[in-house]
């Protein structure tokens, strides 16, 4: 026990994990709670995590065996794991590949693999509508009910709700065939191919054609080709392939890609959107245009484009923003291939569960600081500047309810002076400013003199702003939350957080996404996030920084006072 005295883990009795930061093994507990555990809190010196049943799911849908994680936890751990959390992680990783969809002679069966869960099963009211019949069961498997195709999802969300995750070994339509293949040269030329971490991912998803590919979650950092991961996974399955992605900028550039990187024509990729309406083998689509409808009691009439072709693979773009009408769609294409690509699983509406259990398991995720030691995104430099609230806001701010005092802090006037400050650090970088609040965006845009960005920006305008910026016409551009998702603005090295949407790990994640894209000479990227001190935004903050910690980022704070980092 003397030589664990040291060790940087305290396991709890109630499934939380205490992490020592500055101890010399922190390195290695972090890397096997980053396979096993979820990331909850993360001040300056102890990290908590969390060790839940999707958690450990998503560990052994990579194959990874909980015996070997609690050897390691327990060589880690400061103490013995309790006899409770031993045995419950046991459970959580048991509970996974007992209940099976697959094909057999009778149609889509479920198979039980112990006794007492096919009872569970088969007295559940809840699954009773998607149970057709009960079938005859076998020695290694005593229960076994006929399901009906369509109820495929719900029936996997019925299950997990339950605390049950379903292996889906039922397999997959081929979909309408499409000859697609990578370029080997792109771009003014350049040579094309998949990076090693890539083609992982790929191999990952694909699973060498077996039931257990097909199906599931790519997380990737933002500038690190999610966009490619997902083209080559259309070339490894040759299908017709739907695109789902967040916005208008993000379907033309998936469409660029395409046409740069793959053999695809022009005459072979749709667009979806309310402009135009193309369905072609390849076609793209974005959240919104799926979600439209007249009113709130109207049908949502282009959720037909599901069924307009025969889609071998449908790709989620940013997978955590899926909307609920789309998730209620997707309950009814099991038997599509699917694949979301993201920055991060965290959902802000907790619905992680309904991710893996209908788009499927996470199939790869390599940590952000790896790929940056390996030179694939540029190395960047987290800076969280506070100060004080002014003078003239005191009085509004104690005066109002939490969620007014949050925009009061958020759009403290003294901000402008810090990013002025910040600018004369990085003259001639390019230099985004992201907000929160249209208003505060186009003040500091004016105050500035540089442009703004917003959701009313119109089209013509937003692609033109995007390209003055991108061929460094533009050195500085002010932008809303429109610019967190799917946008590609590879040449930026600097982004100012003037404002956030309260805690999101989510947002965060995204934001700092935008200037990680690999640059040439010192790689380098800054992320400032500017918080009024000793107000709610600084609470809020707080939770913001668990994805730079989840990652491996430093997290420097720095007073109004102290020389900016």
């Amino acid at each position: 026990m003397s030589d664990q005295t040291l060790s940087p883990l305290i396991i709890q009795s109630d499934f939380t994990v205490l992490v020592e930061v500055d101890n010399h093994s922190y390195a290695d507990g972090r890397a096997i709670l980053m396979k096993c555990a979820e990331l909850i809190k993360a001040p300056e010196h102890i990290h908590t995590y969390r060790l839940t049943p999707l958690s450990i799911w998503n560990m052994c849908s990579a194959n990874i065996m909980i015996e070997e994680v609690l050897d390691e936890l327990s060589r880690l751990s400061r103490y013995h794991i309790p006899a409770n959390v031993s045995s419950g992680l046991r459970d959580f990783a048991a509970r996974y590949g007992m209940l099976r969809l697959e094909k057999a002679e009778e149609g889509l069966t479920l198979a039980v693999l112990s006794h007492d869960l096919a009872h569970l099963v088969g007295r559940d009211k809840t699954l009773a509508p998607f149970l057709e019949a009960s079938l005859n069961p076998s020695p290694d498997q005593p229960g076994r009910w006929l399901v009906n195709p369509m109820h495929r999802g719900r029936l996997k969300l019925g299950l997990i709700k339950l605390g049950f995750p379903v292996e889906d070994l039922a397999g997959f339509s081929e979909g309408e065939s499409l000859a697609i293949s990578l370029s080997e040269k792109c771009g003014q030329g350049n040579s094309f191919g998949l990076r090693d971490y890539q083609k992982d991912a790929v191999d990952s998803f694909i699973a060498a054609g077996s039931p257990r590919g097909g199906a599931g979650v790519v997380v990737m950092p933002c500038g690190s080709g999610k966009t490619i991961i997902g083209m080559g996974c259309m070339a490894r399955l040759r299908t017709s392939t739907l695109i789902l992605t967040t916005s208008v900028t993000a379907v033309h550039q998936w469409r660029q890609e395409l046409l740069d990187k793959t053999s695809l024509s022009e005459k072979e990729i749709g667009v979806y959107s309310a402009s135009v309406k193309e369905i072609k083998p390849v076609t793209i689509a974005t959240y919104q245009i799926m979600t439209w409808r007249k009113s709130r009691v109207s049908e949502m009439p282009h959720m037909e484009i599901f069924d307009r072709r025969d889609w071998g693979l449908i790709i989620y773009d940013e997978v955590h923003l899926l909307p609920a009408p789309v998730f209620q769609i997707t309950t009814g294409l099991q038997a599509k291939r699917r694949l979301g690509l993201t920055a991060t699983l965290v959902r802000e509406d907790g619905r992680e569960d309904d991710v893996f259990a209908l788009i499927g398991p996470r199939k790869s995720d390599v940590p952000w600081k790896d790929l940056e030691d390996q030179g694939w995104i540029a190395q960047a430099v987290c800076t969280e500047v506070r100060l004080p609230l002014s003078e003239d806001r005191r009085l509004s701010y104690y005066g109002s309810n939490a969620r007014s005092r949050f925009r009061i802090a958020s759009e403290d006037p003294g901000k402008l002076p810090l990013v002025r400050q910040i600018l004369a650090r990085h003259p001639g970088e390019p230099t985004l400013i992201i907000g929160m609040y249209v208003d505060q965006v186009k003040n500091m845009a004016a105050n500035l003199k540089i442009p703004s960005l917003t959701g009313k920006t119109p089209q013509k305008l937003r692609d033109k702003l995007f390209a003055d910026f991108k061929e460094g016409r533009l050195p500085v551009l002010a932008v809303s939350k429109v610019a967190n998702f799917a946008v590609d603005l590879p040449d930026a090295s600097v982004a100012i957080q003037i404002s956030g949407t309260f805690g999101s790990r989510q947002e965060e994640a995204q934001r700092l996404g935008r200037i990680l894209r690999p640059k040439p000479g010192r790689n380098q990227a800054h992320f400032y996030t500017l918080v009024t001190r000793d107000t709610v935004e600084q609470d809020f903050a707080l939770n913001r920084q668990l994805f730079l910690c989840e990652q491996g980022y430093e997290y420097v704070i720095e007073n109004i006072g102290d020389e900016l980092a």
